[in-house]
């Protein structure tokens, strides 16, 4: 019999660290918000802003945030769901709803920080590459924040960059180029100029492929275009008004970045009182589990098996 070698014997084990929770559940990647969290010495407490976009088997989320010892503070965030409050009901975790959402974020980040009517961003969504950072402004610098993709996969043409490009448009300032857009062709040969069609971006934008999608499916087999399409019908989008739904969607954020939400529900705030309490500004309360020692769990668990003896114990005396 051959030789075998142990490699996971009982020192590997006992030097076995287990990784983060969300490492181990998929949902944050350390080394990458490591990079992006890190601040120089000597602008200690200087916030680092980062835009983070997520996209969910339903809509799309996106969040402009800080990193503290306690935790990750949100400054302003916007999901797909609050386009139904500009006229988009439907379809709102492609890439068009994608651009709105980051459109809706970067808006209302800039009206928190009353830099709304100073960086109004490209108001005309034409799908050209645009940088906040090339105007000139000299009374004060654009707001400037880092893309959070997470564990997404950063393929050319995904969601993803929809809500990169909205938030740019928006108005802030997001580090970034065209390589990953769609409409973007590399050279064929080393040195020659790359080639972006900014029209073909544009049509992305718009909801030209959804557009085309209903066109095409509606002709070869209605019955699967009115199951499929059902939530389009049913919210009024149609392939003939998609671009219109969606450019008026965009007026309509740039407008009124808050619609739907009253002042107060913008700016309520929550604090912990005592252990199992949370309270918001707004008076509202609900119950929000505390983490306890060890200790305390331990005298917990005592009191539950004292109390199920002296049930069991009252049950056989009768």
């Amino acid at each position: 019999m051959a030789f075998l070698k142990v490699i996971k014997n009982t020192a590997w084990f006992k030097r076995y660290q287990v990784k983060y929770r969300r490492r181990r559940e998929g949902k944050t990647d350390y080394q990458a918000r490591r990079k992006m969290i890190r601040q120089d010495k000597h602008k200690y407490n200087s916030k680092k802003y980062r835009l983070i976009v997520r996209f969910t088997g339903t809509q799309c989320i996106c969040q402009v945030a800080y990193a503290t010892i306690k935790g990750d503070i949100v400054v302003a965030e916007a999901s797909s769901k609050d386009l139904k409050q500009y006229g988009v009901s439907a379809g709102l975790k492609n890439y068009a709803a994608g651009y709105c959402t980051g459109l809706l974020v970067a808006r209302r980040c800039l009206k928190k920080f009353e830099l709304d009517d100073q960086f109004k961003g490209k108001e005309t969504a034409d799908g050209e590459e645009y940088h906040i950072e090339d105007e000139e402004n000299e009374e004060r610098k654009p707001f400037k924040a880092i893309l959070d993709v997470g564990y997404q996969s950063t393929t050319s043409g995904a969601r993803l960059w929809s809500a990169l490009k909205g938030a740019v448009d928006g108005g802030l300032h997001v580090p970034h180029n065209t390589k990953k857009f769609p409409g973007f062709k590399a050279p064929d040969n080393k040195g020659d100029d790359a080639e972006y069609d900014a029209e073909a971006h544009k049509e992305r934008i718009l909801g030209g492929h959804v557009k085309d999608y209903m066109e095409s499916m509606e002709e070869e087999d209605p019955t699967k275009f009115e199951a499929h399409f059902a939530k389009f019908a049913e919210a009024g989008m149609t392939a003939e008004n998609m671009e219109e739904t969606y450019t008026s969607a965009h007026a309509k954020i740039r407008a009124d970045p808050f619609a739907g939400k009253s002042k107060k529900e913008a700016s309520v705030t929550w604090d912990r009182k005592g252990p199992g309490k949370v309270v918001s500004s707004a008076g509202l309360t609900v119950p929000r589990h505390a983490k306890i020692s060890l200790k305390a769990r331990k005298a917990k668990v005592m009191g539950k098996i004292k109390k199920a003896m002296m049930a069991k114990a009252e049950g056989d005396e009768e």
